[in-house]
């Protein structure tokens, strides 16, 4: 991989981490993309491919952890505080509980799905076709959104059950974690910010935990020291900078906005891809 192909595949990253578009997927697409342009073969991948997409996911960690910072403390602090007085009423500290349970939750579902999801990585046919199913379920939530008259702002526990469980299921390239949860939010009656918000902070314990763990158990420690490791680091600042900028803006667009827009993409892009490496494969 050279250092073009990482930074574009950065960029790919942070936007595609917080938009609802299936980042896995899109990950899938450049690298198959780049491999057919250089007459490559799809069925091929290598460890450095995979450590690279865990770095840029760790460029998109610390984006959500820079720009949620403050919430990240108020949430860290509510739930030291519950545990010293023995009181978890506050909504903070609820919250906190409701990560860690929701962090239980998509491990228990994404951990079977594991080796199915690192064989998709060779099939962006069928990624292509769960990226579709992810514009039908924003499609389906935006509805029955638009029907809900009294919205909530806070999550409860069977909202984060919910979202944890699709978080979980989006272990699968195609299905978009925060396009997922945040349908997901929608379909129990969170307005389209609270959801998004949630969504955001539910993220940081998987992508932490994926970014620490994986590389250990899959990666030997010798190959690691031969990767090229300033282009790595680059491409993650660049995934950084662009999903914190992400962020920014489509939190503000969700709440003017539907997410109908994403929706389409995901159809319209789910088929052109699926179409092209049918043809290429």
């Amino acid at each position: 991989m050279d250092l073009l192909q990482i930074i574009f595949m950065g960029i790919v990253q942070g936007l595609s981490e917080f938009l609802p578009i299936s980042s896995s997927a899109h990950l899938v697409f450049t690298s198959n993309f780049y491999k057919v342009f250089n007459n490559m073969p799809i069925h091929q991948q290598s460890n450095l491919e995979v450590f690279v997409d865990i770095m840029l996911h760790l460029g998109t960690l610390i984006a959500v952890l820079i720009y949620f910072r403050k919430e990240v403390l108020e949430i860290l602090s509510a739930l030291i505080d519950g545990i010293k007085q023995r009181d978890y009423s506050s909504y903070n500290c609820k919250l906190a509980l409701y990560i860690i349970f929701g962090t239980v939750i998509t491990v228990l579902i994404a951990f079977p799905l594991n080796e199915v999801a690192e064989n998709l990585v060779y099939s962006p046919v069928i990624v292509g076709l769960l990226l579709i199913l992810t514009g039908i379920m924003l499609f389906a939530s935006e509805r029955y959104s638009n029907f809900l008259t009294d919205k909530k702002s806070e999550i409860d526990f069977k909202t984060s059950v919910y979202m944890a469980i699709a978080q979980g299921l989006a272990a699968l390239p195609g299905f978009s974690r925060s396009g997922w949860t945040i349908a997901s939010g929608l379909f129990r009656g969170a307005d389209r910010v609270t959801a998004a918000r949630y969504s955001f902070l539910l993220s940081i314990p998987i992508i932490l935990g994926a970014s620490m763990v994986y590389p250990f158990i899959k990666i030997d420690m010798h190959e690691l020291v031969s990767y090229n490791w300033t282009d790595i680091i680059i491409g993650t600042m660049v995934s950084g900078v662009v999903g914190y900028l992400c962020i920014k803006y489509f939190l503000k667009f969700v709440g003017k906005y539907s997410l109908k827009v994403f929706a389409y993409y995901c159809l319209i892009a789910g088929v052109l891809t699926s179409v092209f490496f049918y043809f290429c494969k």
